[in-house]
């Protein structure tokens, strides 16, 4: 049987020590049960530890690109650039039936002639559409034309779209019947697995002494630090609670404009409940942080399915999620939901203080069933080697 080389573009490289399309790398590498597939992996070599050329890491040959720093268009350059490795590898090792899968929607105005060239090679072009990456606050107008347009002619000339999400999934469908795009839905996956840590650790006791952080007794939010995560509501709602709780938020904080506007909007410095505590990188840390928090607060409306979202659940007992289809249909009933109308985050930070012990495991029992029976990463592998392998 002749080997499935499948060639992947668009995450910033393996060992993964960046984002969600780093992490999905990663384990569908690392988790591999296929002797019949082989994953060829672009690696940023500005971001990469093994300068060579290629290396192998988890069984797939990693290949370095290299890209100059051109601000935001960086991301393009490097996307093209892969994809021309990987068509020339292809060419030149007469490759049979290859696969180039696309994470995200940035070639878009490039990738009709690779196609054509993946055609005639004999081989396919996957792409996983993201979330609505034209939506994002940060983007100017320009850049979200650009990005809707890039998503359009993505889905034009993909052979496969693998939404992660069944919302995007059929917004794909519908924003862009005309093509008839041949989708299908593979989720993000994710583990319940408990921290290995326990209180009397120095890394642990350091971190909760450091920010003075009692267990159970604070509110979390682990989330990128953008507009469309909703800092706002869920900073203005907590504010006006009578919670005696902390609100710990673990971002990537920059003192920068959004962060000065809202602290302008909100005056969260005048509340010394809301503590914002930089990132945590030890992710055995991270899973105590989860496990010990109280509830967690999830305000993302942009998107798939939300990898910090499916390890709250996996972790977390009480969820607390922006009524949204993308959270909605993750957490179903191993949440409560929350709207952006004025008071509702905060009457539900009451309801929730008032829970019994017994309701809490409820909803901890019922969060950790959705993650096992839907999103548990060996299931997930399975349903990608099955397409990869056709």
């Amino acid at each position: 049987m002749t080997t499935k080389n499948v060639f992947i573009v668009g995450a910033k490289g393996i060992p993964a020590k960046y984002g969600g399309y780093e992490s999905f790398v990663e384990q569908l590498t690392a988790r591999k049960v296929s002797d019949n597939i082989h994953y060829f992996v672009a690696c940023r070599e500005d971001l990469s530890d093994n300068k060579n050329d290629t290396f192998i890491h988890n069984g797939a040959t990693c290949f370095n690109v290299r890209v100059p720093n051109v601000g935001p268009a960086r991301a393009i350059f490097y996307d093209i650039k892969a994809i021309k490795w990987s068509i020339d590898y292809i060419k030149k090792n007469n490759v049979e039936k290859p696969i180039i899968y696309v994470l995200a929607c940035r070639v878009g105005p490039f990738i009709g002639k690779y196609k054509k060239e993946i055609s005639k090679l004999g081989g396919k072009l996957f792409v996983n559409p993201d979330g609505h990456e034209w939506l994002r606050a940060k983007w100017s107008k320009p850049v979200r034309e650009y990005w809707k347009k890039s998503e359009q002619l993505m889905v034009k000339h993909a052979d496969l779209l693998i939404c992660d999400s069944k919302n995007i999934e059929q917004y794909i469908q519908t924003e862009y019947k005309k093509y008839n795009p041949n989708t299908m839905y593979i989720s993000y996956g994710s583990d319940i697995a408990r921290s290995n840590l326990e209180m009397d650790d120095v890394t642990v006791n350091e971190w909760y002494s450091t920010h003075n952080i009692k267990l159970n007794g604070y509110y979390l939010i682990v989330g990128r630090f953008v507009p469309e995560n909703n800092y706002e509501t869920m900073i203005r709602e907590f504010m006006k609670s009578k919670t005696g709780k902390d609100l710990v938020i673990i971002s990537n904080v920059e003192k920068n404009k959004f962060y000065s506007e809202l602290e302008k909007k909100t005056n969260f410095k005048s509340d010394e409940r809301v503590k914002f505590v930089g990132t945590v990188y030890n992710s055995e840390l991270l899973k105590f942080i989860r496990e010990n928090a109280f509830a967690y607060f999830h305000g993302h409306e942009v998107g798939g399915t939300n990898p910090s979202l499916l390890e709250a659940l996996g972790s977390t007992k009480v969820n607390l999620l922006l009524n949204v289809g993308f959270n909605k249909e993750v957490a179903e009933n191993g949440a409560l939901y929350w709207e952006k109308s004025k008071d509702s985050l905060c009457n539900l930070i009451s309801c929730t203080e008032e829970l019994s012990e017994a309701e809490r495991d409820q909803l901890d029992k019922n969060s950790n069933l959705r993650i096992i029976n839907h999103f548990d990463w060996s299931y997930i592998i399975k349903q990608y080697e099955k397409v990869m392998d056709k």
